[in-house]
């Protein structure tokens, strides 16, 4: 799949629309499996005789327990995306699982994360990336059960971190009972679950590919694989079952989703099968139905709609696509990137969720890899998205500076085992074989030595991550005073009467930070680096600073 999607963009980066809408395919269903290969499945599902039919569950949930044990604002600290297949082994079969998350949280709590996105953990058809869902209401296999479940979300809890699952609205897996049934029949009760015509259409063409696939009673949709039929979204049955499988989930203490392809909901016909409008009030219901509960927090992926998706009476919040790239070419310098970054929040909500890399390859490379392993660089990057406003989400390892595996390609190669140790064999992620390639650079960025190394990555994403949960104005404050000189950029939060001044040196060369709009006589102390350091502005407003070449300042300004 990888290789589909790096010829139809020919190499480039993934940022147009029409490479990043492609690549948006691989990014829900996954892009590979297991070492990388593509899971070998039929390319129709098998047609059951009525009495092999499986049974369904789509039983009524009711609002359970809506209170939250998360403080306010808990949302607005720094989440982490955890692949949980390649976070930690616990039982040395060289499979992450959730107990292995659970070992793991005194180490995110002494981070400084504030929230979990766990990508998906119920049962899947692919065996890998999740995202081919089975059964909505149960836990991977090979990730543990349902009482694993429970305790991680209790630990979590006690730690003051919460707990979101990926939730996959816009198709289920062709091996999930639901769609075994509506495949079965023209009049089985569950046909209209799922999108079918009696006769296969034409003219369409959704990444390269005819998205309708013919079977003996009929051809059904499927835009992002055979094996990834759409549900029929129109149809209230199938809102009404994803809302109680949300509900299934938060009543067992879940403090939000992430919700995946939300542009692919309704297609309209073969011209219009994107962001189309119907998408808007679809989401909208299902953040009702969370708000329902205490404290909860969504965010969906859509990647052409940021802004629309953002939206409180939609999302709420949504992923910055293409302020990533410009954050990742800020820390190389680039000016125009520069002032694309400075200028985002001038219009852009600040609920948006940020990130610089996930676990698609049409985001990007991991940052070490973006960045060709430059330490200066990959702090600026980190620093720029944790300071300014949104909701940032930390890739996991990304706090170590974890490459990519050397010998993996597409998806797989942004899904290795965390780099826990430099253990060549095994990254002390597993006391088995791992299941997939270790990051290339796992001799020296690994916990163990990151940890140990005040001057690391590690110790700079701490550091950043304490600003960030110990200032309301850098979590929730609002954004102004913003300035681009060449290289140099400066902003202001502010929250009450807490004001921070963030200022970044992306160049090469020292440079001087010629601040006005402060207030008279105001008194400016160095929170980052904690050097003691304090300056006076002059009565009119105005103070200097210089800044080193590629550093960052995070300043108290008082009054």
């Amino acid at each position: 799949m990888h290789n589909t999607v790096h010829s139809a963009c020919n190499g480039r980066p993934l940022i147009s629309i029409t490479c990043l809408v492609f690549a948006l395919a691989i990014s829900a269903c996954g892009g590979g499996s297991g070492s990388g290969a593509t899971v070998s499945l039929p390319s129709t599902p098998t047609t059951p005789t009525p009495p092999s039919l499986p049974p369904v569950d789509i039983s009524g949930v009711s609002t359970g327990n809506v209170a939250s044990s998360l403080p306010d604002g808990w949302s607005k600290g720094a989440f982490i995306e955890i692949y949980v297949r390649g976070y930690k082994d616990s039982d040395g079969d060289g499979i992450g699982d959730l107990r292995g998350v659970i070992q793991s949280l005194d180490y995110l709590r002494d981070l400084g994360i504030k929230g979990i996105w766990l990508m998906p953990v119920t049962r899947s058809q692919d065996a890998d990336h999740g995202y081919a869902v089975s059964d909505y209401r149960n836990i991977e296999t090979g990730y543990g059960n349902l009482a694993d479940f429970d305790e991680l979300v209790k630990q979590a809890h006690a730690r003051g971190i919460g707990i979101i699952l990926d939730y996959v609205m816009n198709h289920s897996a062709a091996q999930n009972p639901l769609f075994i049934n509506s495949s079965a029949s023209p009049s089985n009760d569950y046909r209209s679950w799922y999108v079918w015509k009696d006769t296969t259409p034409t003219g369409w063409s959704i990444f390269g590919t005819n998205p309708w696939y013919s079977t003996s009673n009929g051809a059904y949709f499927a835009g992002f694989w055979s094996q990834m039929p759409d549900f029929n979204m129109l149809n209230p049955n199938v809102l009404s079952y994803h809302q109680d499988n949300l509900r299934f989930w938060m009543n067992r203490g879940v403090d939000g989703f992430r919700f995946d392809a939300v542009g692919h909901l309704v297609e309209n016909g073969p011209n219009d099968w994107y962001d189309q409008p119907q998408n808007y009030p679809i989401m909208g219901s299902v953040h009702q139905a969370i708000n329902a509960y205490q404290r909860r927090f969504m965010v969906c992926e859509a990647p052409e709609d940021v802004a629309g998706f953002s939206a409180g009476n939609v999302c709420g919040s949504a992923f910055g696509f293409g302020h990533n790239y410009d954050v990742v070419n800020a820390a190389k310098g680039k000016t125009d990137a520069i002032n694309a970054v400075a200028n985002y929040f001038k219009t852009m909500t600040t609920e948006v969720s940020t990130m610089v890399s996930n676990h698609d390859s049409f985001a990007g490379d991991r940052l070490w890899d973006q960045v060709g392993g430059d330490t200066a660089k990959y702090k600026l990057a980190a620093a720029t998205y944790l300071l300014q406003p949104g909701t940032p989400f930390i890739y996991y390892g990304e706090e170590i500076g974890m490459a990519g595996a050397a010998t993996l390609s597409g998806d797989p190669k942004l899904r290795t085992p965390m780099s826990w140790t430099n253990n060549a064999s095994n990254a002390g992620f597993s006391t088995g074989t791992p299941f997939r390639a270790l990051s290339a650079n796992v001799a020296t960025q690994n916990v163990a030595v990151q940890i140990a190394d005040p001057n690391s990555i590690y110790s700079f994403y701490k550091a950043m991550l304490s600003l960030r949960n110990s200032r309301l104005s850098v979590s929730q404050g609002n954004y102004s005073n913003v300035f681009v000189s060449g290289s140099l950029m400066g902003f202001q939060r502010q929250s009450g009467s807490e004001k921070t001044l963030v200022l970044i040196n992306y160049g090469s060369a020292s440079a001087q930070a010629n601040l006005s709009n402060l207030s008279a006589n105001a008194s400016l102390a160095s929170l980052y680096p904690q050097s003691g350091t304090t300056i006076l502005a002059d009565g009119s407003g105005n103070a200097q600073i210089t800044m080193a070449a590629q550093s960052v300042q995070v300043i108290n300004v008082t009054p």
